[in-house]
């Protein structure tokens, strides 16, 4: 079952639709994750969870609770089957301004969708975007619903074969891709872009900072262009190898296809890619 379905809810209350004024809607206030189902489940939930929960304490929104995700997460995906689970949590209270009303209860919305396809054999091909991010650090790593740069970074290519973009902040340091998070390999030292200032603090990042001890720094195109390997990561896509950026290519790295090792043993929905098994 691979069709979308979801589920709209207002704190606890099943409602028939989404607000017209709700206010992640009219100001991109609130935040959502996205998560990997593996036959009914998801296995990073908790992290998910407080990484939601670290983001509405940042910005002082409610959220449902969580035994009331977990049920319509449950009937959303009550085959047991595979897919991405989107979980959307706007602040309460509707209508124009931009004063949040305190103690409202928080609309949220359940959707269930395809897994994305699979990954190009190889590795991936990457180009730069002409998009610079800008820098708020009251809302670095969060993954609130305000998205336009990664909208405008994502339209800048239709190329088939181009697989994703990597992005620079207005000061030219890079944050990650449109829709991953980065690490670039020196020699036996992993670093991956420091999010203070911009850019999303991702769940699977999370698990290859752990795996690898990376170091967070500030990364320049030149740390790109001379590494060993690079790979992205996201929590749908697992850890993903990149083959080609302009005129540079790499190939499969041995430190990369210990991660993916590592990562196949910590979450069930990421096998082994054939040629690791």
């Amino acid at each position: 079952m691979s069709a979308t379905r979801e589920a709209l809810f207002e704190g606890a209350t099943r409602i028939d639709a989404w607000p017209g004024d709700a206010r992640a809607t009219a100001y991109g206030d609130g935040l959502f994750e996205t998560m990997r189902v593996h036959r009914g489940v998801v296995p990073w939930a908790d992290a998910h969870r407080a990484r939601l929960e670290a983001g509405a304490k940042r910005l002082g929104l409610s959220l449902p609770a969580r035994e009331s995700v977990d049920a319509a997460a449950a009937g959303l995906f009550d085959d047991g089957g595979d897919g991405v689970l989107k979980l959307l949590v706007s602040r309460g209270g509707g209508g124009r301004g931009y004063a949040p009303i305190a103690d409202t209860a928080p609309l949220w919305r359940l959707s269930r969708h395809a897994l994305p396809a699979p990954a190009r054999a190889g590795g991936l091909v990457l180009r730069w975007c002409d998009l610079r991010l800008s820098a708020q650090p009251a809302l670095a790593g969060m993954k609130h619903c305000n998205r336009l740069e990664q909208v405008l970074a994502r339209a800048e290519w239709q190329d088939a074969g181009i697989d994703e973009g990597l992005l620079c902040d207005v000061d030219g340091h890079v944050i990650g891709a449109t829709s991953a998070n980065v690490f670039v390999l020196h020699g036996t030292r992993w670093t991956t872009p420091a999010l203070d200032r911009c850019g999303v603090a991702g769940v699977c990042r999370a698990f290859v900072l752990g795996a690898t001890g990376a170091v967070e720094a500030r990364v320049s195109p030149e740390d790109i262009g001379t590494a060993d390997a690079v790979l992205l990561c996201n929590a749908v896509r697992g850890i993903l190898p990149v083959a080609r950026l302009d005129a540079r290519a790499w190939a499969m790295h041995p430190a990369v296809a210990g991660l993916q090792r590592d990562l196949a043993r910590a979450h069930p929905a990421f096998p082994l890619p054939q040629e690791l098994a």
